[in-house]
């Protein structure tokens, strides 16, 4: 069997990388790498970040298509109505166009997290998982998924944080936490 012929025969299903533990970003990306591995075109959609983290670049590198609704390095809650509805907008046209792009592989990291804060308009976000197109997989990241989100989800992980070094003091480290 060939490898497009692998593409068009699998059956395209869903993966929910949630909960408050470390690594549900990092297990989509793992999964982006295996995928680009195979030959598979990938798509990452990055929500409220700004997609300078360490493993975009390298997946870039790969083949990766990676686009990235950016808060300008600030929280949501810091962002005004204004800046919020700005973000909302760009979201959706990346949204989009990640859905236009001819991915077998749509990550949609911190799907979760848009959805919850309104970040993303939710008919758009339901339908790039609920109405993809035969053989697609997409993986959606964050903490807590919306009831949907896990009845759609043929994949469920729950990371939990059991020890976390932020707890004693210790901030983020690049090529460890970003």
């Amino acid at each position: 069997m060939t490898l497009g012929a692998t593409k068009t025969n699998a059956p395209g299903l869903v993966h929910l990388y949630c909960g408050d533990g470390k690594g549900k970003t990092t297990a989509a990306m793992g999964l982006a790498l295996r995928a680009l591995g195979h030959g598979l075109r990938v798509v990452i959609v990055q929500f409220a970040k700004d997609g300078t983290s360490g493993e975009i670049g390298p997946l870039r590198q790969l083949g990766a298509k990676v686009l990235a609704g950016s808060t300008d390095g600030r929280f949501v809650s810091q962002l005004s109505d204004e800046e919020r509805l700005t973000l909302h907008r760009r979201q959706d046209a990346l949204l989009e166009e990640a859905c236009n792009a001819g991915a077998d592989l749509l990550v949609l990291d911190e799907a979760c997290f848009a959805a919850r804060r309104e970040l993303v308009d939710q008919e758009l976000l339901r339908a790039a998982v609920l109405e993809r197109p035969a053989g697609r997989e997409v993986v959606l990241t964050g903490r807590d998924p919306l009831p949907w989100m896990r009845e759609a989800a043929d994949y469920v992980t729950q990371m939990a944080c059991i020890r976390h070094p932020y707890a004693s003091g210790v901030t983020a480290r690049p090529g460890v936490e970003y």
